[in-house]
Parts: structure tokens; C-alpha cells; sequence
């Protein structure tokens, strides 16, 4: 049996609102079990099945209207459906289609121009912190396969594969021209540079080429779900802020496969990457809980050139939430936050530490566990409320 999903309601929130809705998220991430779960009425198209790809190319009108509820899987590889399901929704507005993509830019795109007014849009992220545990999460990373398959996936041995099918297959199919090499040694040189400003030039002098070149690889690794470029903050503060975005490699398990590092909490805990790792994983889990709550939500960095840092600078229903993250218990140094809460006017910022705890340390400012800091901000699932 599938395993239950928080995004589940969402999903139906947005089929109720549009009669198309696009569910996007890296592959193996659990898009398919998701519509599958949630969507038992639904007929399954699977755009990398031959006999329904052959269905649709035959007649793909006949074959969209034989259900008025209908899934269509990896979508991004039949653009030329889109603008036949424009026509249909728009002569039956009671029809719900959903897409499924593993290549954000590409189908969104695709699907934008055809379909303007039309689509809700889901991103699917990785496993929550309230569908499996937190630690096991963040050592193994927040694929589904290395948590629930039976047998369950060795997370040793899956990610390595993942990488090559998504690098040498995915990557092609999308009318990419780039080398699989190139790409995993930048991917190599994102994960000990994890949570660092990007500077592209000097990544690229490292691979031997341009910082375009560099740009336009990181554009298809952040399309994929692999990378996430954090942008920072700006305001006018009457203070230098650092301009250009940190770069992380998104899931914790992938980070801990290219850095050769075994899935071990004591082997991580003793390596120079553990507090970046455990930085990425909170990331993840906030963005992925407060954009289900608020499709608005946006995440940030701020960073002054004088030194002062916040790690997550969230924006959540119109406001400004400062979040500093640490591996450990103790109360850390606050002055970074402090110096964020007094130059952005804010009333409230967190820490959020590796222990599941609740203490106020100085005026306004929290530290606390990851789960009780999405309790905080209103992002903890209602079913379990």
C-alpha cells in the first residue's frame, strides 16, 4: 500500500481550482504513487509506456476524452498534447488533467504558453519530516526508494544509479548537449562547496570552461531538482549586501553519495560537511512545508559584506521570517540573526537545531527543533495537529 503523502491536499485543492494541474518534481521522487494514491478515479497515461504513447500519437484527441479524469505521466516528452488539452477544457471545463514532470523549466514552459490560466502548478519535494523520521531522512536523503521499497533500495547503491539515469538519459532527452562528466564533476564540486556562495567563475576555471557555460549547466541541474541556488536578499538597509546566490545540492542522500561519505549518523557527524548537510535538509523541509501552506512563499539568504548572516530569510503569508540553522543543542551566536531582525524591522527569528527542544534565547528569538519550528510557523500537517 502507497504510503500517505501531505501534499495530498494540495493536489485536490488544485484540481478543484483548475482544470489542469501539473505536478513537477525529480524523478523517483513519488509524482506516479502520489496521482496513483490520491487520484484512484483518474486513467493512467504513462508517456514512457510504448502502448500508450502509440494510443496517443494515433489519435491523441480520441485517446484524452475517453475519461474525464486523466493522468498524464512524465508529460514533458509529448509537448504537442498540450495544445489539444487547452482546446478540450476549454469545450468541457468539468475535465481535470494532470500532469506529471521530472523537468521543471521544460514543461513549465511548455505548459505556460498553451495553457495560460488553466494550471495550477505542485512541486513535489522530498519526504517530510512528519512521513518518516527526521534523522533517518537526513542520512539517507528524502527519496522514497531508500525509505519505503521492498526491498528497500541501499542508498549506496541507488543514488550512484540515479545520477548516471538522470545525467546520461534525462538530460539528452530534454535537448540537452552537455556532457554527463562535466555535470557530475560540477555536482562533485557543489557538494564540498555545499551552502557557499556560487562563484562562477572560478567553478568554471576549474572545469575549463566559461562562467556562461557554467550558468547554463547549473540552469539544467536546478531544472532537474538536483541543485538549489538560494538567492539573496535585498533591501535597502543603508548596508553592502552580498549579491550572488549560495548553491547547494538539494537532497542530503545525493550529497552524502558524491562526497563518498557512508549513511552512517556517526560517520556524518565526523565529517567537515555535517553542520552544511544538516543545513540543506532544514532548508528543504522548511521551503518544502511553507510552500504547501502558501504557493507564495519564497526563500532567500541575507548576507551583509561586514559578516552578518542569516542561513533562511523565509517569506511565509507576507512575512519575514529570519531562520538561522545549527547542528547541535547550545545556544549559538546570535549576532548575525540580531543584526537581520534590527536592519529588516522584524519581530520574530529562529534557530533551528539538530534537538527537538523549545526555549526562548533573548527578545523575539527562538531556538528550537525542526519540528517544532514548522509547529511555529504554522506548517505542521492538519491531520496531525
Amino acid at each position: 500500500m502507497p504510503h500517505a503523502r501531505i501534499a495530498k491536499p494540495r493536489l485536490l485543492a488544485l484540481l478543484r481550482q483548475f482544470p489542469v494541474v501539473m505536478v513537477v518534481g525529480p524523478r523517483q521522487i513519488g509524482k506516479s504513487t502520489l496521482a496513483r494514491w490520491a487520484l484512484p478515479g483518474y486513467e493512467h497515461l504513462d508517456l514512457e509506456h510504448p502502448d500508450d504513447v502509440a494510443r496517443l500519437r494515433r489519435d491523441p484527441v480520441f485517446a484524452l476524452t475517453q475519461s474525464r479524469r486523466v493522468v498524464l505521466d512524465e508529460a514533458q516528452r509529448m509537448p504537442e498534447l498540450f495544445p489539444i488539452l487547452r482546446s478540450l477544457v476549454d469545450r468541457q471545463p468539468s475535465s481535470r488533467y494532470v500532469l506529471l514532470g521530472s523537468a521543471s523549466p521544460e514543461i513549465g514552459r511548455r505548459v505556460s504558453e498553451s495553457l495560460t490560466g488553466r494550471v495550477g502548478v505542485l512541486e513535489l519535494g522530498e519526504i517530510s519530516v512528519f512521513e518518516a523520521r527526521a534523522e533517518d531522512i537526513w542520512v539517507r536523503g528524502g527519496f522514497p526508494r531508500v525509505h519505503w521499497s521492498r526491498p528497500r533500495a541501499k542508498p549506496e547503491d541507488w543514488y550512484p544509479a540515479y545520477l548516471k539515469t538522470s545525467l546520461e538519459q534525462d538530460v539528452p532527452q530534454l535537448g540537452f548537449r552537455i556532457p554527463a562528466e562535466r555535470m557530475r564533476t560540477l555536482l562533485t564540486m557543489i557538494g564540498h562547496l555545499q551552502g557557499g556562495i556560487c562563484n562562477l567563475s572560478e567553478l568554471g576555471g576549474s572545469l575549463g570552461v566559461s562562467y556562461h557555460a557554467v550558468d547554463h549547466v547549473l540552469d539544467v541541474l536546478e531544472g532537474l531538482f538536483l541543485v538549489r541556488r538560494l538567492r539573496p536578499y535585498f533591501a535597502n538597509v543603508g548596508k553592502r549586501l552580498v549579491k550572488s546566490p549560495k548553491v547547494y545540492l538539494r537532497d542530503t542522500g545525493l550529497l552524502h553519495s558524491l562526497l563518498r561519505l557512508p549513511f552512517k549518523k556517526k560517520a556524518l557527524l565526523a565529517h567537515p560537511k555535517a553542520g552544511a548537510s544538516f543545513e540543506t535538509f532544514c532548508i528543504e523541509q522548511i521551503v518544502l512545508h511553507a510552500q504547501l501552506a502558501d504557493p507564495q512563499a519564497q526563500a532567500y539568504f541575507y548576507r551583509t559584506h561586514a559578516g552578518a548572516e542569516v542561513d533562511l530569510l523565509l517569506l511565509l503569508r507576507g512575512e519575514l521570517i529570519p531562520i538561522e540553522i545549527k547542528l547541535g543543542s547550545s545556544i549559538p551566536n546570535t549576532r548575525g540573526l540580531e543584526s537581520c531582525m534590527r536592519d529588516l524591522k522584524l519581530d520574530r527569528g529562529y534557530v533551528a537545531s539538530a534537538v527537538s527542544q523549545h526555549r526562548e534565547i533573548g527578545a523575539g528569538l527562538t531556538l528550537c527543533g525542526l519540528e517544532e519550528l514548522l509547529g511555529e510557523l504554522g506548517l505542521r500537517p492538519k491531520a496531525r495537529r
